[in-house]
C-alpha cells in the first residue's frame, strides 16, 4: 500500500509535496479550502510514485480531469505551521495542460480532498493573472512573481512562514 511522504514526529513535520501550474487564457486554476488562502493544486507524493505521478493522480482524484505534466518549473523549501508545529516541506512544482476539457473552463467549481481520512471541502477557481499583480495572495507567496513572469530556468525557492 502507498503512503504519503509525510513525517511527523513530536518536534515537527516533514512533507514532500508536488504542484501543478495550470494557465489557460490568462488565467492560473488555484485551489481554495474554505476558510483558507488560495493555493497550488497538488498533493503529498507517495512512496515508490513520482512527482508527475502523483500531479496526475491528485488532478484525477480532486477534479476528475487528466493532465499532462511539462517542464519542472520551480523547487521550494517551505516552513510553515502545521497546527502547533512547524513543518519543513520541499514542493516541486511543475507546468501542467489539460488532456480534456471536462471540468469548467471559466469561474469557481466544486470539489475536495481527503488528509487523515477527513474530507476538505475546496473550490477550485480560474483567477485572472492579472489579479496576482494586483496583490492577490497565493501560498506560498514567494512563488508569485514567477508565475506573473516565467522563467526559462528552473527557480528555487525559500518560504518562511516560521
Amino acid at each position: 500500500m502507498k503512503q504519503d511522504i509525510l513525517f511527523r514526529n513530536d518536534s515537527f513535520v516533514f512533507s514532500y509535496r508536488v504542484g501543478g501550474i495550470l494557465i489557460q487564457n490568462d488565467h492560473l486554476l488555484l485551489q481554495k479550502p474554505k476558510n483558507d488562502d488560495y493555493a497550488i493544486i497538488g498533493g503529498h507524493v507517495c512512496s515508490l510514485e513520482t512527482s508527475a505521478e502523483t500531479l496526475k493522480r491528485e488532478y484525477e482524484e480532486e477534479l476528475h480531469t487528466k493532465i499532462e505534466v511539462d517542464q519542472l518549473m520551480a523547487i521550494g523549501e517551505i516552513f510553515f505551521p502545521w497546527g502547533k508545529k512547524p513543518c519543513h516541506q520541499i514542493c516541486l512544482y511543475y507546468f501542467v495542460h489539460l488532456l480534456d476539457s471536462d471540468i469548467p473552463l471559466e469561474g469557481t467549481f466544486h470539489g475536495y480532498d481527503e488528509l487523515d481520512n477527513e474530507r476538505i471541502d475546496l473550490d477550485f477557481c480560474w483567477v485572472p493573472l492579472d489579479d496576482l499583480k494586483k496583490g492577490l495572495k497565493v501560498y506560498p507567496l514567494e512563488l508569485i512573481p514567477f508565475l506573473i513572469a516565467p522563467q526559462k530556468e528552473i527557480v528555487h525557492f525559500i518560504s518562511r512562514e516560521i
